[in-house]
């Protein structure tokens, strides 16, 4: 900036690099909301861990200044999910208001349904 001859001129160059910022917030923020549209778990992957990235992706988009809905989260979390979480996920489905579930609630569903899976699979092997 000290080079610039004029205030005008100086500005023109913070309005330039602003424009620049803004631009890079925005591909980071599509970057962000793709990788979060895709996120997929995979069998081996733990719950806990899947449940921090996709916070984490989230709480990276929203601190851009990029709203996401608490439902549209949960929803697109349970969608995430692999085939062995299918029968849960259609209970959560019928019987639960997606607009009122928090994330915190619909992981809580999945590792009762996790350990009542583990429980049963415990009492076979006896």
């Amino acid at each position: 900036m000290a080079d610039k001859e004029t205030a005008l001129k100086a500005w023109e160059a913070i309005k330039t690099m602003c424009q620049g910022a803004n631009h890079v917030k925005k591909a980071k923020v599509k970057t962000m909301k793709s990788e979060f549209e895709t996120l997929r778990m995979k069998d081996s992957d733990q719950l806990d861990d899947f449940c921090m990235k996709l916070n984490g992706l989230v709480t990276n988009i929203q601190a851009l200044g990029e709203g996401i809905s608490k439902s549209y989260v949960v929803k697109r979390f349970l969608r995430a999910m692999p085939n062995k979480y299918l029968q849960i996920i259609s209970t959560i489905d019928q019987f639960r208001d997606f607009d009122k579930m928090t994330i915190e609630e619909a992981v809580g569903s999945l590792k009762v349904h996790e350990e009542r899976e583990m429980g049963k699979m415990m009492v076979e092997d006896n």
